[in-house]
């Protein structure tokens, strides 16, 4: 059984001895699956990080082709220039300042429909049958609480923030820490911070926020 880091590499390098030129069509999700011994979800992500990163395009009903732009891609990953080369204690620094910052702003402005949204994540994370899935939703999740507040600036870093997260590196350590207890655990957390957020106690929610990330962090880093 392979890991989606394998995948990753294993595609990098194709790109990078110029096996794969720009233009040409990757494998389908199927046969990656059945070459790595991957979940189609994971297949997925991984696809989804390089597409992100400029080294891939994707078309409905067509498939998965190398980007025209994949030499430009290739040399801000190799120079660090890429924005998602951000290492997990990097990201988990950044989501410690910046997520409990923004409550008293996301409690000013959360209408209705926000509440619902994040209600919905909440719904969706509970009921995934993957690590991968919850994972998913709990990204949805926080990026629905910042949505909440507002702020297009925000929004875009938020989101951003999201994209990180959907690296392997951060994928694996989920995976590596993941318990049945420590998921019921974040479940319970979220579903205390959405009820701080409805009732509008910035304190008491600014409070939950932090303590989850702190937890998040000590599970995945160890710190």
């Amino acid at each position: 059984m392979h890991s989606a880091l394998t995948l990753r590499e294993a595609i990098l390098e194709n790109l990078k001895s110029r096996a794969w030129r720009a233009g040409h069509r990757l494998p389908t999700e199927r046969e990656l699956c059945g070459q790595f011994g991957l979940s189609r979800t994971t297949v997925r992500r991984v696809l989804g990080d390089l597409k992100t990163r400029g080294l891939i395009t994707q078309t409905v009903g067509s498939g998965t082709y190398v980007s025209h732009e994949v030499g430009r891609a290739l040399a801000a990953i190799s120079s660090g220039e890429s924005p998602l080369a951000t290492s997990p204690a990097e990201l988990m620094s950044a989501r410690l300042v910046l997520e409990p910052a923004i409550i008293a702003m996301v409690i000013g402005n959360a209408t209705a429909a926000d509440f619902e949204r994040m209600d919905q994540c909440c719904d969706k994370g509970e009921a995934a049958a993957t690590i991968e899935e919850f994972e998913r939703w709990d990204g949805k999740l926080h990026e629905a609480i910042a949505n909440a507040a507002h702020n297009s600036f925000i929004s875009a870093v938020f989101q951003r923030m999201n994209e990180v997260r959907a690296q392997s590196e951060w994928g694996m350590l989920k995976r590596r820490s993941a318990t049945p207890e420590r998921r019921l655990e974040y479940q319970r957390e979220h579903r205390d911070l959405v009820a701080a957020l409805k009732d509008r106690d910035s304190a008491r929610a600014a409070e939950l926020c932090l303590g989850h990330l702190v937890h998040v962090r000590r599970n995945l880093l160890g710190f």
